[in-house]
C-alpha cells in the first residue's frame, strides 16, 4: 500500500515562503572569496573540460555550497544563492564561472543533441509544443516539469522586459494531497509511461522510453514529471496511448502545482543562482516579452548536475539516468556529440567527487 513520503521536502508555498529556506543572501567576504578563486581559475588558462576544483579554489563560499547541497537533498530540495557578481564579467567570463561553480556540486551532464554540458537559456525562436520541442529556448510558458538531471542550476545574467516569472512546487507534497484526495491517480503515477528523446536520442538509444512518474527505493521517493515529453509519444505510431486515468494524474499534478496552495513563485534577479532537486520539485516559467536590443534580452545558463549526495532510483528509472546508483554520474541527454574530451572530463569529475563513473 503506497505511503505518504515524510521529509522536509514536503512544503507548501506558504511554508516556504515563512521559513526563508529558499534563499541565501550572499555576504561580502564570501563574495570577495569566490571572485578571488575565480581569478585563480581564469589564470590557469585551462578549457572548461579540463578544469578541476582544485583550479578554483572557493575560500568561504565553499561552505555556502556544502550548505546548499544539504539542504538540496535532505531539506527542502532548493536554494537560491543571491549576489554573484554577473554584471562584473562578461557572457563568456559569468559561463566560466558558472561551470567553476558546478565542479564543487556535481558532474555536469549533456543536455541535447548536441551533448552541450552547459546551455544558454534565451529565446532561440524554438517551439514548446512539438515532436522535437524544448522550452529552454523559446520564450513560451512552460508546463510544471523536473529536468534530466539529479540537480538543475541556472545562472540569470539578463532579465526579460516583462514576464519570465519563475515557479517551483513540492513534488512530495503533490504526492501527499493526490494519496488523500485521488488515491488512484498516485497508484497510477507508479506505472510506466511513454517518454519521448524529442529526436535527440543517441545512435545507441530508442526515441522512446518507459519511466515511472513516481517512484520509490530504499526509502527514498523520486519524480520524473516530464510532461512534454510523455504528449510528444502520442503522435508516434505505435507508441502505447495514454489511459483516462494517466491523463487524469498528469493533469492533477499540473493543476496542483499551478494552485495557490502548492505553487511558489519567484523574480530570479542577475546574480541569482537557483539550484533545484529534481526528484522531489517541479518548475516552470510563465510566458516572457523580450526586450528589443540583443545585449539586453533574457539570459540564464544552465547546468544538469550528477551529485555526490545523490538518492538512489528505482530500476524503472534505469533507461533514463542510464545509473541508478546513488552518488554516480547519471541523467542528462545523451545526445549525438559525445567526444573523448567529453568522457575523459566525466571520468575527472567523477574521481575528484568520489562519484561511481558510468561511461557513454
Amino acid at each position: 500500500m503506497i505511503q505518504p513520503v515524510a521529509t522536509a521536502a514536503d512544503w507548501r508555498a506558504a511554508d516556504l515562503e515563512t521559513s526563508g529556506r529558499w534563499l541565501r543572501r550572499l555576504t561580502a567576504a564570501e563574495i570577495a572569496d569566490l571572485q578571488a578563486g575565480f581569478r585563480r581559475l581564469q589564470a590557469s588558462g585551462k578549457p572548461m573540460l579540463e578544469t578541476t576544483r582544485e583550479d578554483f579554489p572557493l575560500g568561504a563560499f565553499a561552505a555556502v555550497l556544502a550548505e546548499a547541497a544539504q539542504e538540496l537533498e535532505n531539506g527542502v530540495g532548493i536554494r537560491t544563492l543571491r549576489g554573484i557578481p554577473v554584471a562584473e564579467y562578461t557572457a563568456e567570463e559569468a559561463r566560466l564561472l558558472f561551470w567553476g561553480i558546478g565542479t564543487h556540486l556535481g558532474v555536469a551532464r549533456p543536455q541535447g543533441k548536441a551533448s552541450q554540458l552547459l546551455s544558454d537559456v534565451r529565446d532561440a525562436g524554438g517551439t514548446y509544443r512539438g515532436a522535437g520541442g524544448r522550452g529552454y529556448n523559446t520564450n513560451a510558458e512552460l508546463d510544471f516539469h523536473t529536468d534530466g538531471s539529479d540537480v538543475v542550476g541556472l545562472l540569470c545574467l539578463k532579465t526579460a522586459r516583462s514576464g519570465g516569472l519563475s515557479r517551483l512546487a513540492s513534488s512530495v507534497a503533490i504526492h501527499n494531497a493526490l494519496l488523500q484526495r485521488r488515491p488512484e491517480l498516485v497508484e497510477t503515477l507508479y506505472g510506466l509511461f511513454p517518454h519521448s528523446r524529442q529526436k535527440e536520442e543517441a545512435a545507441d538509444e530508442t526515441p522512446t522510453y518507459l519511466a515511472p512518474v513516481y517512484s520509490l527505493r530504499d526509502g527514498h521517493f523520486a519524480s520524473r514529471y516530464i510532461r512534454n515529453h510523455i504528449r510528444s509519444t502520442q503522435s508516434i505510431e505505435g507508441e502505447p496511448r495514454l489511459t483516462e486515468l494517466q491523463h487524469a494524474a498528469l493533469d492533477a499534478i499540473q493543476e496542483l502545482a499551478s494552485s495557490e496552495e502548492f505553487c511558489f513563485s519567484m523574480w530570479l534577479e542577475p546574480g541569482d543562482l537557483q539550484l533545484v532537486n529534481n526528484h522531489v520539485a517541479i518548475h516552470s516559467r510563465t510566458h516572457y516579452e523580450d526586450f528589443e536590443a540583443p545585449e539586453r534580452k533574457r539570459h540564464l545558463l544552465r547546468l544538469w548536475l550528477a551529485v555526490p549526495q545523490g538518492r538512489p532510483l528505482c530500476d524503472g528509472l534505469a533507461e533514463a539516468y542510464k545509473s541508478t546508483a546513488p552518488g554516480s554520474v547519471r541523467g542528462g541527454f545523451k545526445g549525438q556529440a559525445v567526444t573523448p574530451e567529453l568522457r575523459a572530463y566525466q571520468a575527472r569529475a567523477a574521481a575528484a567527487l568520489g562519484m561511481r563513473d558510468t561511461p557513454y
